[in-house]
């Protein structure tokens, strides 16, 4: 039974939705205020809810710069509550159940690494079906994608969306008031997210059940299909841009057909198939570049006392972590060893990861079974879906 409107706007459901709010953001003054009176400000976000008084608050604006310059449009934290609300219990489920598994973005047991480790598994199961590395890629990239998205458009999906799956109308009143914030949508909200998703849903369907595309895969705006047919390919970009044309989308002037051999450009690897059928995976040049500046930063403003040892130790663990998905673990020790020289400890580099959680229970159940031990905990916290072969 999908929550109605009325049960979202309960005391308990926004409280438990400011404790998720909350996580990680405890040190910023918006969501300091809030705690500091939290149980009144959930009784009157839960009355103004309730009252159809509530109107978002304007945006904080920023921009980001990496991987490259974006403006951020963040809510205000009372408003990050009320966005945990909808999507944490109605609408990520209502949302996401029609979405193909290689849809990457945005969801839980996904993200940029699954996407990364589901792209190597289709050139591996590539080599196995044609016995070579020779084919080709198509890969594209939506031009402004969130600020392109058409309200009425959007508006459109979203109210068969509700209707199918018998959504409280009301959640759609309330989400369109987030809509029609700005033109686009705002990458601050916790719904943009899905809604983009939702907005390709059908595009992704179109590719891979209706033209029959088994190697395919999107993330967000960004996607990839592998065939060995170039003409097939050819004819594929005719049909997508004028899909993109009727829903008021274009492709960027990065989109193109390569060589399978020259590589793929995706989530921030550079993933390629060998002569023997291997797929080596290395960082693309601007997060080298990025990670070189950074610790040039760290070399000047250490000694100056301006950034602690454990900021540095934090920024290298956490870029470390997402360069391990690939095969980096020399670029990743030299880079640990100049950390190392300039706050006077050793860091190490993580071991390469080479799949994601899920993948990697699903090998523990083999072992243990095979051990003769008991893995029935395992099996439980494994989705059969995120287990999976790729290609399926």
């Amino acid at each position: 039974m999908v929550m109605t409107y009325q049960e979202m706007c309960t005391f308990e459901v926004l409280y438990a939705a400011y404790l998720t709010a909350r996580k990680r953001k405890r040190s910023k003054y918006g969501t300091a205020q809030y705690e500091a009176n939290a149980l009144a400000c959930t009784e009157k976000l839960s009355h103004i809810l309730n009252t159809k008084t509530y109107i978002p608050s304007k945006f904080e604006v920023f921009y980001v710069y990496e991987p490259k310059k974006r403006l951020v449009q963040a809510p205000a934290f009372v408003d990050k509550v009320v966005l945990h609300a909808i999507t944490d219990n109605i609408m990520y489920k209502a949302i996401t159940d029609s979405f193909i598994r290689d849809s990457y973005a945005s969801q839980i047991g996904k993200g940029m690494h699954d996407g990364l480790y589901r792209m190597k598994c289709f050139m591996l199961d590539y080599y196995r079906k044609n016995g070579t590395a020779e084919g080709w890629v198509l890969k594209a990239d939506v031009r402004h994608f969130f600020a392109s998205i058409d309200h009425d458009k959007l508006k459109e999906k979203l109210w068969k969306l509700i209707e199918r799956r018998e959504v409280d109308p009301q959640i759609y009143d309330l989400l369109c008031t987030y809509i029609d914030t700005t033109d686009g949508l705002p990458l601050g909200y916790q719904t943009s997210q899905l809604l983009a998703l939702m907005f390709l849903d059908e595009f992704d369907h179109f590719v891979k059940e209706q033209c029959g595309m088994r190697y395919y895969g999107r993330y967000m705006d960004d996607f990839f299909v592998i065939l060995p047919d170039k003409r097939k390919l050819q004819e594929l970009l005719v049909d997508i841009r004028k899909w993109m044309d009727d829903i008021d989308l274009e492709l960027n002037e990065k989109t193109g057909i390569f060589p399978l051999r020259n590589g793929i450009d995706f989530l921030g690897f550079h993933s390629y198939l060998t002569e023997n059928g291997s797929v080596v995976q290395k960082l693309r040049r601007d997060s080298i570049k990025r990670m070189k500046s950074r610790l040039r930063y760290w070399q000047k403003e250490y000694p100056q006392g301006n950034i602690t040892k454990e900021k540095i130790k934090e920024g290298f663990v956490a870029w470390d972590a997402h360069a391990s998905h690939g095969d980096t673990y020399s670029l990743r020790s030299k880079f640990a060893k100049q950390v190392s020289e300039l706050i006077g400890e050793e860091v190490k580099p993580r071991r390469k990861l080479s799949a994601p959680n899920a993948v990697r229970n699903k090998r523990r159940i083999k072992q243990m079974y095979y051990n003769g031990k008991s893995f029935s905990p395992l099996i439980e916290q494994t989705n059969p879906d995120d287990t999976a072969e790729p290609w399926n």
